[in-house]
């Protein structure tokens, strides 16, 4: 029971002890004059439903309410679950009774209820769901989709690594109520309003739809002007992607000399654009016209050539699971599901000291990208020393701008050339061969840098 006194403070009266206690700071907001608050407890009956064995489940018997049977504020009784077990008085569906979503895995849906309006067979609930028996089950209803409901839910499922509604914290929640007629008033206004709340709701997700295309096809025609050197102007003090070119020869051949390359990494090959406006590329003493390939103008500064010629590429290897003795935490080792967005979002498994021998390990500022499946094409920059698996191939730039190279993995442009380099049907997947020879376009490294600081200035905004 709920006390308010002359100072217009909120007091608590116990009736089970008479001890009285001022409720001030849990008391949410002020309401008006003739409403009170008080806890769901004095208003209903809430329980938790049971769980049933499989030996409980049945072709015939009493339906089972599961999270999946509330869909969008009403039961649906679609893909029910059925149990032979006798179901004692409590823990048995009534129309008007309101069914609560206790507990789950998202905290989304944790919560979510809706009334039972109509019973033509018995029902109960499952584990992970709640009643609330309640005659104001049409004002306690909206109540439960109210953001006070939520912010009450929120402070009690938050302690705990599992999103749940126990029955002591449902009951214990605060509730205005309203005087009768007030209530009805409420619930009428509400069902006059809702078929355009609901209008507006489904037009508002359409437009959030057009919001999130636009803004990934605008991210897209970014990506393009970027790598087509229409992003920023060209400055001719700046160099050609030729001199870049030559300079990361020399870095190779300097590794080379080191032992840190193997020889072969010499073997590139030199793409240019020849008197008769053609474009040819030489390998060795061959000599070929790859006019067909080129996929669209670039600047006259800019150069063709193909990926393995700016970076070290290398494909992911997975180290015998038998042993698991080489997996640990010395370094992460990522696979496909560790990249989302770009980036690399959490580092699910790792490699040994020992284990690190027989994975493939890329250095800081390395770009991994996805070679096969659904998610083929998806890259990100590692911003330590990293493993993979055979679902990704690697580049570890030379000499050139990573930020700029992430650019062009990530473009439509190179996204499709993947596809048509791709073998498959069901599961596309491109090959270390053929994804480091596909094309790409090398601007000098100052306009590198420039590309990448308008377009971080654009993105920032969208």
């Amino acid at each position: 029971m709920v006390l308010p006194n002359s100072l217009s403070s909120y007091y608590e009266k116990f009736l089970t002890t008479g001890e009285v206690k001022c409720i001030d700071e849990e008391i949410p907001f002020e309401i008006p004059k003739g409403w009170e608050w008080t806890r769901i407890r004095n208003i209903s009956q809430s329980y938790i439903g049971l769980t049933y064995s499989p030996t409980d489940v049945s072709s015939r018997g009493t339906i089972v309410l599961r999270s999946s049977n509330i869909q969008n504020g009403k039961i649906v009784l679609n893909d029910v679950v059925r149990v032979s077990k006798e179901i004692s008085e409590k823990l048995q569906v009534e129309k008007n009774d309101i069914i609560i979503c206790a507990r789950n895995g998202s905290a989304k849906l944790v919560g979510k209820s809706a009334v039972v309006t109509d019973v033509t067979e018995p029902m109960t609930f499952g584990a992970f769901m709640a009643i609330c028996k309640t005659a104001l089950y049409q004002y306690v209803s909206i109540f439960l989709q109210s953001d006070l409901f939520f912010s009450q839910l929120r402070g009690v499922s938050g302690t705990t690594t599992i999103n749940q509604l126990t029955q002591n914290n449902f009951n214990d929640f605060w509730i205005p109520i309203p005087p009768a007629n007030e209530q009805k008033r409420i619930v009428e206004k509400l069902q006059n309003v809702s078929p355009f709340i609901e209008r507006y709701s489904k037009s508002q997700e359409t437009l959030n739809l057009m919001n999130i295309q636009i803004k990934e096809q605008l991210k897209k025609s970014i990506l393009q002007e970027a790598i087509q050197g229409k992003l920023v102007p060209q400055i001719a003090e700046e160099g050609t992607a030729q001199e870049l070119l030559e300079q990361i020869r020399q870095e190779k051949q300097k590794l080379v000399k080191e032992g840190k390359l193997k020889k072969s990494v010499l073997t590139d090959s030199v793409i240019y654009k020849g008197d008769d406006n053609k474009y040819w590329e030489k390998k060795e003493n061959n000599v070929v016209c790859i006019d067909d390939e080129i996929p669209f103008v670039i600047p006259n500064s800019w150069n063709w050539c193909r990926l393995k010629d700016i970076g070290r590429t290398e494909t992911g290897t997975t180290p015998s699971k038998s042993h698991p003795e080489y997996f640990g935490n010395y370094i992460p080792f990522l696979s496909p599901a560790n990249i989302l967005g770009s980036k690399i979002i959490s580092e699910t498994q790792g490699l040994s000291n020992i284990g690190i021998e027989f994975g493939r390990v890329v250095p800081k500022n390395s770009i991994l990208q996805v070679c096969i499946g659904g998610s083929i094409g998806k890259c990100a920059i590692v911003n330590k020393p990293a493993t993979f698996n055979q679902q990704i191939n690697s580049i570890t730039p030379y000499l050139c701008n990573v930020e700029f190279v992430h650019i062009v993995l990530q473009s439509e442009y190179f996204r499709l050339a993947i596809m048509d380099k791709a073998t498959g049907t069901a599961t596309p997947i491109i090959n270390r061969g053929n994804w480091e020879t596909l094309l790409f376009p090398l601007p000098p490294l100052k306009e590198q840098l420039r590309i990448i600081e308008k377009y971080k200035g654009v993105t920032s905004i969208m």
